[in-house]
């Protein structure tokens, strides 16, 4: 490997959105940094089964909908 071409790689603690830690080796930030997670195996469908509803952040799906509203991709 090239020499100081590869970023540092350093333990930090990762906290969840139930307030749970653990460390882990990242290169994210330095040295003892905390990584506070929006998202995580505890919030996400993927995980939860998908039981959360889609946000409709700035209306663009609302508009996607209504834009196509009258498409049918129903076979006849």
């Amino acid at each position: 490997m090239k020499a100081d071409i590869h970023p540092t790689y350093h333990f930090i603690k990762v906290t969840q959105t139930d307030g749970s830690t653990y460390v882990t080796r990242s290169t994210y930030g330095k040295e003892g940094d905390n990584l506070n997670l929006d998202i995580d195996n505890l919030t996400h469908p993927a995980w939860t089964g998908g039981s959360q509803q889609l946000l409709d952040r700035g209306g663009r799906l609302s508009r996607f909908n209504n834009r196509f509203a009258g498409l049918s991709f129903a076979k006849k």
